[in-house]
Formats: structure tokens, C-alpha cells, sequence
């Protein structure tokens, strides 16, 4: 990821910032929100590491699509990286801001494969999974592979729980291919 030292160190004094005002669970909403609009909107993304476009303008477009759903300290972000010149970085910066967050909460990142999208209930169940599993809360990464026909995949740092349907279908594959009996014809 290009710049991504520099979005380090801009995460941890963002994330320093708002531990001292008791808002770093705010601030990692908005720098979700932040990551996640960039990444759903190509040209938002474009006009951020255009050269061309001045970062006055950048700025602009920012508190228009971000005014009224982000805290002052996560508006201060793009104050400060407008006059660094670096709003090329915000999406990474919001991603590393997450990661150093989850850390400091001790909050894993568990990556369930699914073969449809998670629904809200089902998301319910496989959090109370994972904090059965590990002790702790995690952030939820759903990916989606219809190879695995159903069930799910659940991945928490170096564990891993399959109940995919793929899975069973193999594991009996293997119980026959070892298997001494013979059908009668």
C-alpha cells in the first residue's frame, strides 16, 4: 500500500487524539465509514490522489460527503492532511487507524466464509461464537465463496473452524475412500 508508514503514524496520533477525549470508539466508526466510502466510490478515490485537483477542493468535497456524520477530530484529520498534501492517503490511514484500534481493544479480526452474505441474525450467532472461541469480541470480515455450498468458514487469527458443507462432503469422501465395505450388486 503506497504511503502506508506515513498513514501509520497519522492513525496513531488520530487514535492518540481521541483517547485523550474519550473518543476513539467514535473516531473508528468514522474512519469505517471513512475506508468504506472510498472504497465503494471510484471517483471519490480518484479525485483524492489526483495531482491535478487542488487540495482546497479535496477538502471541500470531503466535509460535503462527511459533514454532520463524523466527529471534529476526524474532520481535523482532513484539515491537517489537506495542509500535509497527503489526502491521497486518507483511505489508508482510516484502515490503519482500525487496526491499531482492534489491537488496542484486543478485538480479533475473524473472517467468515460464507456461501451467501451474512444476514444480521446469523451474524448475531457467529459473534457468540467467536467470543466462545477466543474470550474475546472481533471485528466481523464476511467473504463470500459459493464453493463452499453452505455452512461457513470461520477464520480468528491462527484458528479455524470449518462447517462448510464442502467440508463434510470431503471429510466423507475420505471415510469412504478408507472404507472396507463393499455394496452388494
Amino acid at each position: 500500500m503506497k504511503g502506508t508508514k506515513a498513514a501509520l503514524r497519522y492513525a496513531k496520533a488520530i487514535l492518540n487524539l481521541a483517547k485523550e477525549s474519550n473518543k476513539e470508539s467514535d473516531v473508528n466508526k468514522d474512519m469505517a465509514l471513512v475506508a468504506a466510502t472510498i472504497a465503494e466510490n471510484d471517483e471519490l478515490d480518484v479525485m483524492l490522489k489526483s495531482p491535478v485537483i487542488k487540495a482546497e477542493d479535496k477538502k471541500n468535497v470531503l466535509k460535503a460527503v462527511f459533514e454532520g456524520k463524523v466527529t471534529n477530530i476526524t474532520t481535523g484529520l482532513f484539515l491537517l492532511l489537506e495542509e500535509n498534501k497527503r489526502l491521497s492517503i486518507l483511505e489508508t490511514v482510516a484502515k490503519q487507524y482500525t487496526i491499531i484500534y482492534d489491537h488496542l481493544k484486543s478485538i480479533d479480526i475473524a473472517k467468515v466464509t460464507t456461501a451467501v452474505p451474512l444476514t444480521a441474525a446469523i451474524e448475531k450467532q457467529v459473534m457468540a461464537k467467536i467470543v466462545e472461541i477466543t474470550g474475546n469480541k472481533a471485528s466481523l470480515e464476511n467473504i463470500v465463496n459459493p464453493d463452499i455450498l453452505g455452512g461457513f468458514v470461520l477464520r480468528v487469527g491462527d484458528v479455524q473452524y470449518d462447517a462448510s458443507i464442502s467440508n463434510y462432503l470431503n471429510e466423507l469422501r475420505k471415510e469412504f475412500d478408507h472404507s472396507d465395505y463393499i455394496p452388494k450388486i
